[in-house]
This record gives C-alpha cells, structure tokens and sequence, in this order.
C-alpha cells in the first residue's frame, strides 16, 4: 500500500505542474496580442491550454483524495482541509464567474470586425483578469500549504 501511496504523490505533484502551471501564463499570453487576429491566436492558444488544466485538475482531486481514504488522518490536518476548500473554491469560480465573463469575450472576438482590439475588450478583459489573479492565489496558497503544512 505504501508504494501505492507514494505513486499518487508523484502523480499528485506532476499533475500540479501540468494542471496548474499553465494558468499562470493566461494573462500573460493574452496581453502580449496588438492586434485583434493576434489576440484570436492568443484565445486558441488559451483553449488549448484550459486542456490541461481540467485534465491536470481532476487528477489532483483524484490523488488528493485518494490519499486523503488511504490516509485518513489527512483529514484531521487543517493545511489538508484549508488546501480542499480552496481547492472547491476556485472549481466554483470557473462555471461562477469565470465562464459568464469569458462568454460575453468570446462573443466579442468572434463578431468584432477590424484589427483593432476594441475598448471593450479592454475593458471585459480587466475584470476578467482580475478574478484570473485571485485565482492564482488560490492556488500559490494551496501549493504553499502542501510543500510547508503549517498546521
């Protein structure tokens, strides 16, 4: 059983790296667009990306759950149970927030004609970015819970 519980922390962990190392370079790679059919790019580019996110989001719920029923004295570790609420949490914010706001960009981008980015992309942007931000938070706070377990 330990051999097992010790190949969930590796898959545990690389799935951190796959599924949450991209969304840290969301912002970043749709801020670098000038011109609206680099910012479409960008948008693919994101999608592409979002993949590995939810792929690498499940398989940490799977591991950190699946260690949590092997374990379950993790259970009775606040870091552990803080880490899951956040975890949740920032689930939530995808269909909560983020999805409305990215629906009313992505109608934008696909019915805006000209090379321009306009204002209100600009504009739709900065907010979403915002709750993008918070949600890396979420997640460095996790990632700092797990490697330091403070309590």
């Amino acid at each position: 059983m330990m051999i097992f519980y010790k190949l969930l922390v590796v898959i545990h962990v690389l799935s951190a790296i796959i599924g949450l190392g991209p969304g840290f370079v969301f912002i970043p790679v749709l801020k670098s667009a000038q011109t609206m059919k680099e910012l479409k790019h960008a948008y693919r580019i994101t999608r592409k990306m979002h993949q590995f996110i939810m792929a690498g989001g499940f398989l940490l719920l799977a591991t950190g759950l699946s260690m949590g029923t092997i374990n379950p004295g993790l259970f009775k570790l606040g870091w552990y149970d803080v880490s899951l609420i956040l975890f949740f949490a920032a689930l939530a914010m995808g269909p909560i927030i983020l999805t409305p706001r990215s629906k009313r960009i992505k109608k934008l981008i696909e019915t805006y004609e000209g090379d321009d980015i306009p204002e209100t992309y600009i504009i739709l942007s900065k907010d979403i970015f915002f709750w993008e931000r918070i949600l890396n938070v979420l997640f460095i706070v996790i990632i700092v819970l797990m490697i330091t377990k403070p309590f």
